[in-house]
């Protein structure tokens, strides 16, 4: 094996940023992990035995100087950064139309802002290291959904994406757009339930983000949309 790796990941104690922190764990790389709840942080952190390769970051993703402590505390900790994976998020099942706009705040900041002040925080490390950044966005970001401001918010990732890989290609630096389908997490609790159908498993798309994040030195892949059989939109 080459040279560990070192990944930042936020919203990386459940779902899809845990399973990508688990799996670049077991392949012996060293992951930095952030989230808002401390108590959620620790159960990974304890399930994994609280190895050395492992930092947990108590942080809000859409706050700009959380996300500059969480970029200067990795390098302290591990010398380095070769990726950062941009997975926190959160979803509303209202309508622009007749929805609660109360509710939508948090939302466009966690799943807009918080992909742009990770990628304005890290990029001065990762133009050291050549590495990459991963946006976690959405089918959601290709196909419209009426009414549906998630989807406007992947619609922004989908574009930050590419707009992001203009700006830093020439410093050597990969940008990779990982868009899901309908996945099996805890996402589906605040919309009422997991649609009926086949679902992905974080497992799944993991397996992607790490794809992505251990491809050779010199190769971009920009977009990979993951969708489960069975899935028509």
């Amino acid at each position: 094996m080459t040279d560990p790796l070192v990944i930042l990941i936020t919203g990386g104690s459940s779902g899809i940023g845990a399973a990508a922190a688990r799996m670049l764990l077991d392949r012996g790389h060293r992951v930095a992990i952030t989230g808002r709840d401390r108590a959620r942080l620790d159960r990974f952190t304890e399930s994994r035995g609280r190895p050395e390769a492992l930092l947990s970051l108590t942080a809000d993703a859409a706050d700009h100087h959380a996300m500059r402590s969480t970029v200067e505390a990795t390098l302290k900790r591990f010398g380095r950064l070769d990726a950062v994976v941009a997975n926190a998020g959160s979803a509303t099942p209202d309508s622009v139309i007749d929805g609660d706009p109360t509710r939508w705040r948090e939302m466009v900041l966690t799943n807009v802002l918080g992909p742009a002040l990770l990628i304005r925080s890290s990029v001065e490390a990762l133009r050291a290291t050549r590495g990459r950044i991963i946006l976690v966005g959405s089918v959601a970001g290709f196909i419209h959904t009426p009414g549906n401001l998630y989807g406007a918010t992947k619609w922004a990732m989908t574009g930050l994406a590419e707009n992001t890989r203009r700006a830093v290609t020439g410093h050597g630096v990969g940008v990779t757009l990982i868009a899901p389908g309908r996945v099996d997490t805890g996402f589906w609790e605040s919309l009422g339930g997991p649609p009926e159908g086949q679902l992905l498993t974080a497992e799944q798309v993991a397996e992607s983000i790490v794809w992505a994040v251990c491809q050779p030195s010199g190769v971009d892949v920009n977009t990979v949309v993951i969708r489960p059989i069975g899935q028509p939109v």
